[in-house]
């Protein structure tokens, strides 16, 4: 009988980069001139997986985000994994942005991942969805591949991850 292979998709961000990511802004805020005398930050709250942005105008929150987004990008954290909210008013003149990171996937994406697979119609190809992961497994180490790049080729709005490839 023929040994299944398999690999999980899933998706997140590695949190230690998104901190670098925020220090390296934070730094570059203090220094940039458009921030000098107001009142621009940035809140990691690390164990709900969202930053807080905090800027006197939505010029500034533009300009705040803009400096975070590239910092998080040069650290190598997918933007795509980003729930960005809206600017919404704040007390003490100010405007606020919750951005929530995306840990796991959710049901709908991962029914989406699913669904794709299917679709695909790949010879014995098979995928199941385990709580924040999508399963895909098949006799054949080639089919996986080859589900690997559709799954590549195709935007579920995250970041995907291919791991436990065995």
């Amino acid at each position: 009988m023929a040994q299944n292979s398999s690999f999980d998709v899933t998706t997140g961000v590695d949190l230690q980069e998104v901190d670098n990511a925020i220090n390296q802004a934070q730094k570059e805020i203090a220094q940039r001139y458009d921030f000098k005398g107001s009142k621009a930050e940035i809140d990691f709250k690390k164990a709900e997986n969202m930053l807080v942005l905090i800027a006197d105008s939505d010029f500034q929150m533009t300009a705040l985000f803009d400096v975070v987004q590239v910092k998080l990008i040069k650290r190598g954290v997918p933007v795509k994994n980003l729930d960005i909210g809206e600017v919404k008013p704040a007390g003490g003149d100010t405007v606020r942005r919750e951005v929530k990171l995306k840990m796991e996937l959710d049901s709908d994406t991962a029914k989406k991942v699913a669904a794709a697979i299917k679709d695909a119609k790949l010879k014995k190809v098979q995928a199941s969805i385990q709580g924040e992961q999508v399963r895909v497994s098949s006799p054949s180490r080639d089919d996986l591949q080859e589900a690997m790049a559709l799954l590549r080729g195709k935007d579920f709005g995250v970041e995907l991850k291919f791991g436990n490839y065995r």
